[in-house]
């Protein structure tokens, strides 16, 4: 099915004489009356859009489906597009210590946990979750098309002023460089630091990473450590950096963070550029290592980044989404002995495919030619 997401596709299309089925997506058809509200679409899908009662009444009868935002929700039942920092974020205020309080992402949390957070408290709210998220992998889909995808997993709880976050930093950097599109989990600590080096790969100049580092680096004054996230002022930092160091308008490099409403305490990672953020978590967990088919890098990390290298195990185990790619590890200590998951891993694929893509070092040069030496089968 054809899906309609600009006036100027949609123009066209009502122009065709043969006129197929199309999927038309969060479009103001309100200066369109007088062919939504006389002419016939069966089978077509008007999604998230803008029209009168009077209009959808008319398409449902005539044997289209409409499927409108409710306006008692914060966030679009249906979006066409992936969430942006300008959006989460917007009117962000760096001389108001609350200002987090007061963006677009808060205020979905806030009533996504009002609303019974991951026990929804109706059916209208699982609902309007489920096509909220349903949405956001159909536009995840289209700019996931054609790239090279690399995505790096680590620890949230790693701090800022860690010489491990700025080792990641400099790897997505790099590789982001060479042509790969970066992705992470869109949270705190290792997950930010991906799009930090993402975000700064668009500056010829390597000393921004040091100048990014010197404001978001020194731990708040009374911060918890391992949750310095939790204080106010990590958002404001990051928000001071974009400042400090804005984007070209026409910036060559982009990334994706996928975080969830699940885990809404913590800030989404303000550098990236993309955000596709879920309500389900683990459809988010699924979908995030499903599409890194040029490899995963497994910075040091806890509980959820050792669920994810098992997930991620398993479906290069059972070839579940195409060729299986990279397992790369940096931090031997960290993988062999504080968490030993590297022993088992080895043994888990031992006899398989993807054991020759097993790689642990400590060194980021190493980490980097791993990926760029990979390619998939055909």
């Amino acid at each position: 099915m054809r899906e309609i997401e600009t006036s100027e596709d949609l123009v066209a299309w009502l122009a065709e004489p043969d006129r197929p089925a199309a999927a038309v997506q969060e479009l103001d058809l309100r200066p369109f009356a007088d062919a939504f509200g006389t002419q016939a679409f069966p089978g077509s899908l008007f999604l998230g859009c803008e029209l009168t009662d009077l209009e959808a009444g008319h398409l449902v009868n005539t044997g289209a489906v409409v499927l409108k935002n409710r306006e008692h929700f914060h966030f679009a039942t249906h979006r066409r597009a992936l969430y942006t920092p300008d959006e989460l974020f917007a009117d962000f205020d760096l001389d108001d210590p609350q200002a987090h309080t007061k963006t677009l992402d808060h205020e979905v949390y806030l009533q996504y946990v009002q609303q019974g957070a991951y026990r929804p408290a109706s059916i209208e709210v699982s609902l309007a979750r489920r096509l909220h998220d349903h949405s956001i992998t159909d536009a995840l889909e289209e700019v996931l098309h054609g790239r090279k995808v690399v995505a790096i997993m680590g620890g949230h709880s790693m701090e800022r002023g860690d010489p491990m976050y700025a080792a990641v930093a400099r790897i997505a950097r790099t590789l982001t460089r060479h042509g790969y599109f970066m992705l992470s989990g869109g949270g705190p600590g290792a997950m930010e630091a991906t799009h930090l080096g993402a975000y700064l790969a668009n500056f010829d100049d390597d000393a921004r990473l040091q100048d990014a580092l010197s404001i978001l680096s020194p731990r708040p004054a009374g911060a918890t450590p391992g949750k310095e996230y939790a204080d106010p002022d990590w958002l404001h930092r990051a928000i001071r950096v974009r400042t400090e160091l804005p984007l070209p308008e026409r910036h060559r490099f982009d990334s994706l963070g996928i975080p969830t409403w699940h885990y809404g305490h913590e800030p989404p990672a303000a550098f990236a550029t993309m955000i596709a953020k879920y309500f389900a978590n683990s459809v988010r967990e699924e979908g995030l290592l499903a599409v890194a088919n040029y490899g995963v890098v497994f910075a040091p990390g806890s509980a959820g980044t050792t669920q994810e290298i098992f997930q991620d195990a398993a479906q290069n185990h059972y070839a579940s989404y195409g060729s299986p790619a990279p397992m790369v590890f940096l931090g031997t200590e960290h993988w062999t002995s504080t968490r030993p998951v590297w022993p088992l891993l080895q043994h888990v694929a031992k006899g398989h495919d993807y054991f020759d893509l097993l790689f642990l070092s400590d060194d980021e040069d190493a980490i980097v030619d791993r990926i760029l030496q990979y390619e998939p089968a055909p």
